[in-house]
């Protein structure tokens, strides 16, 4: 760490950490969180989130408080842009740390007057930060986030591990009460992402379902808005607990730490996982483990399609299939899934 870091370290500042992009991202970056506690541990840390986002990190007891961030709602537009300017700066905070890399977070950041601002050199208005950093693209995306203090120590130096506080019961709905009363382990699978192809096939993961029925195993779907119907139809006539559009945030993370095993896509669900060290198999479709997502420090499989040469097509995934044959999300068999999810609730094992 530079000297005039090390001096910093005692004096009680009031520090803002923005990330303001899906809710995986956010848990992505939660170990920021930590390294900066340990870089200044007098400090009085903020989180600038989505109202999503609020919902994972406002439990966090290193955070002084949260600042919701309706990007696409009330705070949208120029006025949102310019009231949240002003609500920063009446909070004078001394430092900030983006994490965030675009164009209307620098603007925000410059108009609330922020003193020392942080952020990526990759960022559009990168000019309107103090220090900038490089993110290196090879390294899973926890690491591209603790890069953010790479200026000021060492990654090595920096704690690494996601963080999570898993809700009290009191906090969760009447249904997922009721679920996590039952003594018996269950598998929970999370159909869902925020893309379509990112999504392995409905009809695959109903053939996975039917296969631990057969079995008398105890399965829990979860899902949220559009994936609602997806849910229904991996349920219909199947003896699941089926609790699509019934959960909150808070439930679905009280629903994953309690899981035997966690069957889910590249998606939030993912994240969660690995900060709460739930046993986990991931299915990536149109997407790749290499651009960053994978997962993180907990015990996990990757189950993918190999070997079709539009894979991945997208970093993000996207609405359709650009070559038409879906083959990245229907050619993975429901038997693949069920072994490795036996394989690592059993052992323990990761691959």
């Amino acid at each position: 760490m530079r000297r005039y870091e090390k001096n910093l370290s005692s004096i009680k500042m009031k520090i803002l950490l923005v990330q303001t992009s899906f809710l995986g991202d956010v848990v992505l970056s939660t170990a920021v969180i930590s390294a900066i506690k340990k870089l200044y541990p007098q400090s009085e840390l903020w989180m600038m989130t989505t109202p999503l986002g609020a919902g994972l990190v406002r439990p966090d007891p290193e955070l002084a408080g949260v600042i919701e961030f309706d990007k696409r709602g009330k705070d949208s537009g120029l006025m949102g842009l310019l009231r949240m300017a002003a609500r920063l700066r009446s909070m004078q905070f001394d430092r900030v740390y983006a994490l965030q890399r675009a164009l209307r977070t620098s603007l925000l950041l410059a108009l609330a007057k922020i003193p020392h601002r942080t952020g990526f050199s990759s960022a559009r208005l990168s000019f309107l930060y103090h220090v900038r950093v490089p993110r290196p693209a090879d390294l899973h995306d926890v690491m591209r986030n603790l890069s953010l203090l790479s200026a000021e120590a060492p990654l090595s130096e920096l704690p690494q591990e996601l963080r999570l506080t898993v809700p009290a019961e009191s906090e969760l709905s009447e249904a997922v009460r009721v679920c996590l009363s039952k003594s018996e382990p269950y598998v929970l699978i999370v159909p869902g992402s925020a893309w379509r192809t990112k999504m392995w096939h409905w009809q695959r993961v109903r053939e996975l379902v039917h296969k631990y029925v057969s079995l008398g195993r105890r399965v829990v779907l979860v899902g949220a808005g559009p994936e609602v119907s997806i849910c229904e139809r991996v349920a219909e006539g199947q003896a699941v607990e089926n609790l699509a559009g019934k959960t909150s945030i808070a439930d679905l993370v009280a629903l994953i730490a309690r899981a035997s095993v966690l069957i889910c896509n590249d998606s939030s669900a993912l994240q969660i996982s690995s900060a709460l060290k739930t046993p986990t198999v991931v299915v990536f479709c149109a997407t790749s483990p290499s651009f960053g997502f994978g997962p993180w420090k907990n015990k996990a499989m990757v189950i993918e399609r190999e070997g079709l040469p539009c894979k991945p097509c997208r970093r993000h995934g996207s609405a359709a299939c650009p070559t038409g044959t879906e083959a990245c999300m229907r050619e993975v068999p429901a038997q693949r899934v069920f072994a490795a999810a036996e394989s690592i609730a059993r052992t323990g094992e990761a691959a």
